[in-house]
């Protein structure tokens, strides 16, 4: 599978369950996220050239959201990347601080996945910035991260949101364990009323719908009490497979 060129994107949000849920909102999309709880070190990665755009949340312990883009717009001037606050304060004066401080656009929480990808990829074909290629093929299968469009023989396959999460995670993660825990956790979002045989109902239906099968060339196989992986079928005189590390935190 060839590599994925993805935009870099400085995330500061000290809020850990929105952060997860942001961070694989993008990183599905095709970005490059860099995650941070403290103003400071997120104000020196960006200073030093480390994003292509930042996204603040505003109420964090020391420097601000505000505080953190007066910095930037002091250090940076006109260099400062696309900035988007996304924050609870939903006060119009909050918004018009923002935008008059140099913010670039302004969302609310609770976010929504197709929003904010919308609005971070107008702030980024404003800037000039070139958006990721965010495409993947796998035999018979081909993926638009960014568009969560998923092909079979070039024809699309009817997926619901949560089927496509995990199409997106197994087919960028190849060879690799994905733990139900972790599945659980990075898509349904910490629930604590989600059980594992939810996860595996979703897989039964991901592997008829893209055809996971032996015969297709690739399968997504069940490893006995932990999870699932994604793996080229292989005839018995190929050799072992060379396993990456399981993915479950």
């Amino acid at each position: 599978m060839p590599p994925v060129t993805a935009l870099r994107i400085a995330y500061l949000e000290d809020d850990p369950i929105t952060a997860l849920e942001v961070t694989e909102w993008l990183t599905q999309a095709g970005y490059v996220v860099q995650h941070f709880t403290d103003g400071q070190e997120f104000a020196r990665t960006v200073e030093r050239g480390g994003a292509d755009a930042c996204l603040l949340d505003w109420m964090l312990p020391g420097l601000s959201g505000p505080d953190v883009l007066c910095r930037l717009r002091l250090q940076l001037g006109a260099s400062v990347p696309p900035v988007i606050f996304l924050t609870g304060r939903n006060a119009e004066s909050d918004v018009v601080q923002a935008l008059e401080s140099g913010a670039d656009d302004y969302l609310v929480k609770p976010l929504s996945r197709p929003v904010l990808l919308a609005r971070l990829q107008a702030v980024l074909r404003r800037s000039g910035s070139v958006m990721p290629a965010a495409r993947l093929r796998l035999g018979e299968i081909e993926a638009d991260c960014a568009r969560r469009q998923i092909f079979v023989q070039g024809l699309r396959v009817d997926l619901t949101d949560r089927e496509t999460d995990l199409a997106l995670h197994f087919l960028q993660n190849v060879n690799r364990l994905l733990t139900r825990d972790f599945l659980i956790q990075t898509i349904w979002g910490l629930r604590p009323e989600v059980e594992t045989r939810t996860v595996d109902v979703h897989v039964s239906a991901l592997r008829r719908k893209l055809r996971l099968q032996p015969e297709s060339g690739w399968r997504l196989v069940s490893v006995y009490g932990r999870g699932y992986r994604l793996e080229r079928a292989r005839s018995a005189d190929e050799g072992p497979l060379t396993v990456p590390p399981e993915l479950d935190d």
